[in-house]
């Protein structure tokens, strides 16, 4: 796994931008990710629809690199941790928790969260419905309102569409960043992206397995 980055600054915060999906917070030794959606490959199975057993494992592979490479004290998840009610994969992330001694979660719970708080108590998840670490807000759903505060937020999973000749397409996930917040892609692999909402007013960092790509 190839980790590109990008240094962006926001409210005189180094914000570090990796082509894998997440945000590293300098100043909080953070790293800070949205819809990982785990249970959703259990979910699907259970209902009789096939699915790889190794979507979940690559995520969470993905995710101990980035721990390991940016040595983060602290993982802000903006929403949508989880996908459905406790099933396998579960049992799979908390065996995966167990080689972090150190490492403090966050979750700010989105739509998808409705596990118990035995559960998040179980896992050592602090559940907020919106957190605040100034200079920043952190909520799972974007807000379309202008507001004096900056936001982190997920739940769109914002994806670009570049056309190229001859009716090629390609489409790409990116973070959107604009004035008052950024809009973070989905952390888990198996989703799909959303090209609809792209705006004039926002900069859009879209990136590959091996770039990133600033588009306005």
């Amino acid at each position: 796994m190839k980790i590109v980055t990008e240094h962006i600054t926001i409210l005189n915060e180094e914000l570090v931008l990796t082509n894998q999906r997440a945000i590293y917070w300098n100043k909080e030794s953070a790293l800070i990710l949205s819809d990982l959606h785990i249970g959703k490959t259990a979910h699907f199975r259970r209902h009789g629809i096939p699915m790889p057993d190794d979507i979940l494992q690559k995520d969470l592979r993905r995710l101990k690199e980035l721990i390991n490479h940016f040595n983060t004290r602290r993982l802000i998840i903006v929403g949508d941790l989880f996908h459905a009610k406790a099933n396998s994969d579960m049992d799979t992330f908390k065996t995966w928790l167990k080689q972090f001694d150190d490492l403090s979660l966050v979750l700010v719970k989105g739509n998808h969260d409705r596990q118990s708080q035995r559960l998040m108590d179980e896992l050592n998840i602090h559940v907020e419905s919106t957190l605040i670490i100034d200079p920043f807000i952190f909520i799972h759903d974007p807000s379309d309102k202008t507001t004096k505060n900056f936001t982190f937020s997920g739940h769109i999973h914002p994806g670009v569409l570049l056309k190229g000749k001859g009716k090629q397409k390609l489409k790409l996930p990116c973070y959107q960043v604009s004035e008052n917040q950024i809009i973070l892609p989905a952390f888990s692999l198996f989703t799909g992206l959303n090209t609809l909402r792209n705006k004039t007013d926002v900069v859009s960092y879209a990136f590959t397995d091996t770039a990133i790509f600033r588009l306005q």
